[in-house]
């Protein structure tokens, strides 16, 4: 259940932040986001 919270949260964020940036951006951000979050433990 935390890995599909910590993925709805990263994907929304990722196309928030990095949807400017194309397919590429997105990808990046989505993984960073999702590091963050698994690092702050959610």
């Amino acid at each position: 259940m935390r890995k599909i919270i910590r993925a709805l949260l990263a994907g929304y964020g990722a196309k928030k932040i990095g949807g400017g940036c194309g397919c590429f951006g997105i990808i990046i951000v989505f993984i960073i986001l999702w590091w963050l979050l698994s690092y702050l433990g959610i």
